[in-house]
């Protein structure tokens, strides 16, 4: 495993980390129970086979 050689500084560290941005998944729209609802894609064949249940 890699390990660096000497400390890094805060500000160095923080400007790294900041690169880093999440992103919001992308929803599609699925229709269970009759009702539309908006789901993240990797999601979507959980929610048609009935093992996730949308919130009422």
């Amino acid at each position: 495993m890699a390990v660096p050689k000497r400390r890094m500084s805060r500000a160095n560290t923080h400007a790294r980390r900041s690169q880093w941005k999440a992103s919001a998944p992308d929803l599609v729209p699925i229709t269970v129970n009759g009702r539309e609802i908006r789901v993240p894609r990797p999601l979507v064949r959980a929610y048609q086979r009935g093992i996730l249940r949308p919130e009422d």
